[in-house]
């Protein structure tokens, strides 16, 4: 009955989180709709399969949060023009490849409570319709028509790909510190979520508005982007496939090291570590009830719940740096959220 009561407590505050950000999409009411309305747009090929993965992994359920931030960046910081909207369908272009390439090198089967397109339609078709999408949102870049922001995609991309290898090289590797798995979350999750920032905020600069921002923008966007995959690390252990969308203890059946097992491997006695390294090394997840118990014994989880909460913090000292305005509360609304699935 514990654990019931427990389980819809986690319910009843995921939804209350999610009604949360109903007015931050309503802020930004028409210009969402227009950057739903360009994605498929954007879709269209002469071949059948690439146009049926591509509709079918953009319209698979996620919130759009990328191009939303470009969308609430351009509204905080004064933008009047129209290029946001093809800003904000690029960002969600180079989202969605990411997706592509990485459920096909973690061989995942399910995402956001959906077969991946691997599962579908196998790893080719995939990896390839990835590179479509690609190549499309640097179509996008030429027609928004700023070398500034080209420069920052095209080194975003570069490095976000540089963070996949360096995150496969690292299967299996338990001796990873905690310094790098970070810049590991950095290159290959904050990333995007800062360019969506950066961007925005250097299209708002070039069109005359608020410019002395950009760089403020840029690092909330990193610390958003670092809050919101510290969370996932938790929930890796404390949730299940329904608050994840995909199956609880993917990362360890993956061989993946995150902070909770970085932090139990640390402290940890060494009859239990052995546990967590055998896992890791064999990639899997037969060993996840004694992993579960060690790192909650252990205050992994804590110790993971805590470094979400001070990304949060720094993100939101960075939103102190703004004038005060409705945008502005809608990025606390969402940084709040991010860290409301801690609970």
């Amino acid at each position: 009955m514990a654990s019931e009561s427990a389980a819809a407590t986690h319910v009843s505050r995921k939804a209350a989180a999610i009604d949360a950000l109903q007015p931050v999409y309503e802020l930004v009411q028409q210009e969402f709709a227009a950057v739903n309305h360009l994605i498929p747009n954007q879709l269209t090929s002469d071949v059948a399969l690439v146009e049926e993965i591509g509709t079918y992994i953009v319209e698979s359920g996620g919130k759009r949060l990328r191009p939303l931030m470009v969308l609430l960046t351009s509204g905080a910081l004064g933008y009047q023009g129209e290029r946001h909207v093809p800003l904000a369908a690029i960002i969600e272009f180079l989202h969605t490849a990411t997706l592509l390439h990485d459920d096909v090198v973690d061989h995942s089967g399910m995402r956001r409570g959906k077969l991946t397109a691997n599962e579908k339609w196998g790893n080719a078709p995939s990896v390839l319709v990835g590179d479509f999408l690609y190549s499309r949102a640097f179509q996008l870049m030429v027609d928004v028509g700023s070398m500034d922001i080209m420069g920052v995609l095209s080194s975003a991309t570069n490095t976000i790909a540089e963070g996949e290898v360096l995150q496969l090289s690292n299967i299996g590797n338990v001796n990873i510190t905690e310094t790098e798995y970070r810049e590991v979350i950095r290159c290959k999750t904050a990333l995007l979520f800062e360019a969506a920032t950066h961007t925005a905020a250097i299209l708002a600069r070039d069109d005359g508005a608020r410019g002395e921002y950009v760089d403020t923008m840029r690092r909330f966007g990193c610390h958003f982007g670092m809050t919101y995959q510290l969370v996932d690390d938790w929930l890796d252990y404390a949730g299940d496939s329904e608050t994840m969308g995909k199956n609880a203890g993917d990362d360890l059946a993956e061989g993946k090291l995150t902070l909770p097992l970085i932090f139990a491997l640390g402290e940890a006695n060494e009859a239990d570590c052995q546990i967590i390294r055998r896992a890791i090394t064999e990639r899997s997840a037969r060993c996840l009830p004694e992993v579960l118990g060690i790192v909650q014994s252990c205050d992994a989880l804590t110790y993971t719940h805590d470094a979400a909460v001070a990304e949060a913090r720094k993100a939101l000292d960075c939103l102190a740096e703004l004038p005060a305005g409705p945008y502005v509360d809608a990025f606390r609304i969402l940084t709040e959220y991010s860290t409301a699935r801690l609970y």
